[in-house]
């Protein structure tokens, strides 16, 4: 039977979560198109909330979240932290990660601390954790460029302490950021998963109760369990290649390149997507990236291919550097093929104030190889000038 969809603001979505939740109120989602009176589709009765992915592998699509997937995530996440507690809410709620901070917040009785919706800000920040008392356990959600800026801050990386868990997602967290976070008392948790999986599904590379991860024969990674998402709406030809049946179970096949130790532990390889071809050679820029990130001077990092009549493609370090000695490109180079060869040494170093960021705070790669394009040629331009 058809359920309605109800277009909500993001201050309507936590009071509209708990009849969404138990079936007594509409399904709803965060924006999106609606007509005047709020109401723009129906939805299978399952339905409880409706998120629209990032787009970062095409077109964005609207993924349906079962109540009953989206409570065993927040159960499995409860049972892997410190139990039900007090969330802060630093992401947008028309992204998964947002809103599953609401509705963990729902289902565990407690009431949220919202961020307001201006420029993330380190003093804001620290002002909404003080806000978080009582006895319970108190957690957060961020991703990596938020942690970044808030361990730049003193009093911020101070009131980072004062929480429980810390969970990063939304974007790759580089290995190197998050032993600066747990070198500074900051109980920094790697989260891994997507909008189809209701967030993140996997922390610090182990699956969440329930979950199961596996790699395919093609490296990417996939995922099963009671938190897969109910499908795409009205898109039938992408849940037949995205959501497979294998051995008795339904599986989300995902974009993700990755590998599993031998005790389970999921490593990430990068995008099957984000692959580089320079001179011949596979170059996975995730693999570069943390490299990169752990020399002294990198605050940020994005790896990126340029077009290159010599190697096709020219890895290219988009580095937001740190305050003091910008990194320089020989280090960089000398530091990547010590762990990674020769291939996987950055032609180029482009340094930028901040990376152009899409979703929750992802790496936008075709923003970003476009600024590489353009500040390079401007540095070529400028070059021919005083020559």
């Amino acid at each position: 039977m058809p359920r309605p969809l109800r277009d909500v603001s993001p201050r309507e979505l936590l009071a509209a979560l708990p009849a969404a939740l138990d079936g007594t109120g509409p399904a709803v989602r965060v924006g999106g198109d609606g007509d005047g009176d709020g109401h723009r589709a129906s939805v299978p009765d399952e339905v409880a909330l409706v998120v629209r992915t990032s787009g970062s592998t095409g077109a964005p699509r609207d993924v349906g979240l079962t109540a009953q997937a989206l409570t065993a995530s927040a159960t499995a996440t409860a049972r892997r932290l410190d139990g039900p507690g007090r969330w802060l809410l630093a992401l947008p709620t028309d992204h998964v990660a947002g809103a599953q901070v609401l509705i963990r917040s729902v289902l565990a009785g407690t009431n949220p601390v919202v961020m307001g919706s201006g420029p993330f800000r380190a003093g804001v920040f620290v002002d909404a954790t003080r806000q978080l008392d009582g006895p319970a356990p108190r957690y957060t959600s961020l991703v990596p460029t938020q942690l970044v800026r808030l361990l730049e801050d003193p009093a911020a990386t101070a009131a980072l302490r004062g929480f429980d868990a810390v969970l990063v997602g939304g974007a790759a967290l580089a290995p190197a950021l998050q032993r600066r976070a747990l070198d500074a008392g900051v109980p920094a948790v790697t989260t891994y998963g997507a909008t189809e999986t209701c967030g993140g599904a996997v922390y610090d590379g182990r699956p969440l109760p329930g979950v199961r991860v596996a790699v395919g024969p093609d490296e990417r990674v996939r995922i099963a369990g009671p938190v897969l998402a109910h499908g795409y709406l009205d898109r039938p030809d992408l849940d037949a290649g995205t959501f497979v049946e294998a051995d008795g179970e339904r599986w989300f096949v995902t974009s993700d390149l990755g590998r599993l130790d031998p005790d389970g532990r999921l490593h990430l390889l990068g995008r099957a997507d984000d692959v580089l071809v320079t001179g011949g050679v596979n170059v996975a820029p995730a693999a570069v990236e943390a490299v990169v990130a752990t020399l002294p001077g990198v605050q940020e990092v994005c790896v990126v291919g340029l077009g290159d009549e010599q190697w096709g493609q020219a890895v290219t370090a988009v580095v937001v550097p740190r305050a003091g000695r910008p990194p320089d490109l020989a280090d960089l180079r000398s530091a990547t093929t010590a762990a990674l060869g020769t291939a996987a040494a950055p032609r180029h170093l482009v340094l930028v104030d901040a990376l152009p960021l899409r979703g929750p705070g992802k790496p936008d790669r075709q923003a970003t190889t476009r600024l590489a394009r353009e500040m390079l040629d401007r540095q070529e331009v400028a070059r021919g000038r005083r020559a």
